[in-house]
């Protein structure tokens, strides 16, 4: 009991620290290394700012997200603002091909469907998304193009993990045409996010699985 109190009470600070994150909406559980969050927000991109910032409080194993995302009593946004806010947030942001992302939002949770050819593409647009008024949730079904070398894909991927400060010996990489799979342990939750991102980075990953345990 003494754990899970203690770790409710890193896990409260952390979301107090946290900029992005109204922490006196948000109520905090803690049993046995997995976190529930609960109460309420006005945007998307805060209910997200607060899981991640929970995720990193060592001793967190899991978290169970139940936030839920109102607006405030004097702001409306009906599905047909949201897609035409959509629409026009892609259209503006330039590292995403013009016209490869479609849009389509029911009861303010956006669906954003097309096919990119980088994963940072796939993950900028769901960001632009995630901020606008009214968005209660985001289901990215974007597809990357494939183009895929495995061998080279996954020593490129090693080779990347290497020139940071991982122990070779600590991650191992396969790939499965365009699936990559990490195995192995890591010391934080920060660094298994790090090799996910690395490896997504790769020209020609499509998937990646992460099962790197943190230990």
């Amino acid at each position: 009991m003494s754990n899970d109190n203690e770790l409710k009470a890193s896990v409260l600070a952390e979301l107090a620290w946290e900029p992005s994150v109204t922490a006196a909406h948000i109520g905090v559980a803690a049993h046995e290394g997995v976190i529930t969050l609960t109460g309420h927000v006005k945007r998307f991109a805060e209910k997200q700012g607060a899981q991640a910032a929970a995720l990193r409080v060592k001793g967190v194993k899991a978290v169970a997200d139940e936030i839920e995302v109102k607006l405030p009593f004097d702001v409306k946004r009906s599905d047909e603002d949201i897609a035409r806010a959509a629409v026009d947030r892609l259209a503006w942001d330039s590292t995403i091909p013009l016209d490869s992302v479609k849009v389509a939002v029911q009861d303010g949770w956006v669906t954003l469907t097309g096919e990119v050819g980088w994963h940072f593409e796939h993950d900028q647009a769901a960001q632009n998304v995630r901020r606008l008024w009214g968005v209660v949730g985001v289901s990215n079904q974007i597809k990357l193009k494939p183009r895929v070398n495995t061998m080279s894909l996954t020593s490129d991927i090693s080779s990347a993990l290497h020139r940071s400060w991982y122990d070779p010996a600590g991650i191992k990489v396969t790939a499965d045409g365009g699936k990559v799979t990490l195995r192995g342990h890591v010391k934080s939750w920060s660094e298994r996010d790090l090799a996910s991102s690395t490896a997504w980075a790769a020209p020609g990953a499509t998937e990646v699985q992460n099962e790197l345990t943190v230990a």
